[in-house]
């Protein structure tokens, strides 16, 4: 059960890298959506910490 949990982090948390590298790459980037994403990224990488 715990693997399954890091698993889906992991791949919540790929899925938010991949929103960030999109949203960067546009010509005006939204600050406020970059913040946010980023936030959570990090929420997730912390849990990933305290899972693993």
């Amino acid at each position: 059960m715990p693997n399954s949990h890091v698993e889906s982090l992991n791949a919540r948390h790929a899925r938010l890298e991949a929103k960030l590298a999109v949203e960067s790459r546009r010509p005006l980037p939204d600050a406020v959506a970059l913040t946010k994403l980023k936030r959570e990224k990090l929420r997730l990488k912390e849990e990933l910490v305290r899972s693993a």
